[in-house]
């Protein structure tokens, strides 16, 4: 085990949107999209701004790489119920971001989105998830494809390489067991450590670069302060979570009792005021007595079994008159 690296998220907002550190990128791009990746520039624009007014839409890096796709990359710590209509919408506005007015359809950027998430975001066991855009029929369940004009106009082999892609990384389902390069990735993602025998692309640069050791003085106290940072916010949202359950479970119980208490007060009058209905006594009495609405006391006589009720008010009612 080494020593600990500063955190990705940390480097992407500031080491690696200098051109001296695209290596370090690049090896990771071309591990997870399987093929050699070139970065040209690191683009700012209205979705990759770090003003906290516009956190909804603000991403962690945004590149164009040589071919000319745009490659979004976000780190993800605290769950979002919506998360998935946040990068669908990301992905739209960079698209329309980066078409000038007037070009043509064939000018849409490609957009690959890429989400490094630390919850789980959704039911799966497997830790990598990929995901496109592809046609097929209701009848005949063929899939559409691209004609050989359309691949020749517009230089794609299939349909999904027009439309944006998905990866979701859920490095909390890794296993720690890093069987193939990109896995050794995802290692240094959850663990911010890189092992001596790592062959990633990327991986060795990522090393020499990332060490918190290595960082200049003001670098160094610009990351602790932003780890303190991270630390207290997470502090405050595992707070407010706790504070709700508890005053939910004290509110629970508040009302319990009040409400038992109510309904043992109703109940309670009830049976005083069919007693006094069985007895004889008249119905505003009972109102009177019991506190019950003349309404409810006259719903208890109809239940009762009114010749029940005649016979033992006689009786009652004559014993009135002898004491007068």
């Amino acid at each position: 085990m080494g020593r600990k690296l500063v955190s990705f998220d940390w480097a992407l907002k500031r080491l690696l949107r200098s051109k001296v550190n695209f290596g370090i990128l690049e090896g990771f791009l071309s591990e997870l999209l399987m093929e050699d990746i070139k970065i040209l520039e690191v683009l700012e624009s209205e979705s990759n701004k770090e003003s906290k007014d516009d956190k909804s839409n603000r991403v962690d890096l945004k590149v164009k790489d040589a071919k000319g796709e745009i490659v979004i990359i976000e780190v993800q710590y605290e769950q979002e119920w919506d998360y998935l209509q946040r990068i669908l919408y990301i992905a739209s506005k960079a698209i329309t971001e980066h078409i000038d007015e007037g070009d043509i359809y064939k000018k849409v950027a490609k957009v690959i989105s890429i989400n490094i998430l630390y919850f789980d975001l959704g039911h799966g066991s497997d830790y990598i998830y990929h995901g496109t855009t592809s046609f097929y029929g209701i009848h005949d369940k063929d899939e559409l494809r691209l004609s050989e004009n359309q691949k020749e106009s517009l230089k794609k082999e299939n349909i999904s390489q027009i439309f944006p892609e998905y990866y979701l990384l859920k490095v909390n389902n890794f296993d720690d067991k890093a069987k193939t390069t990109l896995d050794e990735w995802m290692y240094f993602l959850k663990n911010q450590t890189i092992k001596k025998n790592f062959k990633a692309k990327g991986l060795k640069e990522a090393q020499k670069k990332l060490d918190v050791m290595l960082l200049p003085d003001n670098k160094r106290a610009e990351y602790e302060a932003y780890v303190e940072e991270r630390r207290h916010q997470k502090s405050l949202i595992w707070t407010a979570e706790t504070k709700g359950k508890i005053e939910g479970k004290i509110e629970g119980k508040i009302e319990g009792k009040i409400e038992g208490k109510v309904e043992g007060k109703v109940e309670g009058k009830v049976e005083v005021a069919l007693g006094m209905l069985k007895d004889g006594l008249a119905v505003d009495k009972v109102c009177q007595y019991t506190g019950l609405p003349k309404s409810e006391v006259e719903k208890l006589v109809a239940s009762l079994d009114k010749n029940s009720v005649k016979e033992k008010a006689a009786p009652f009612k004559t014993t009135r008159r002898k004491r007068n």
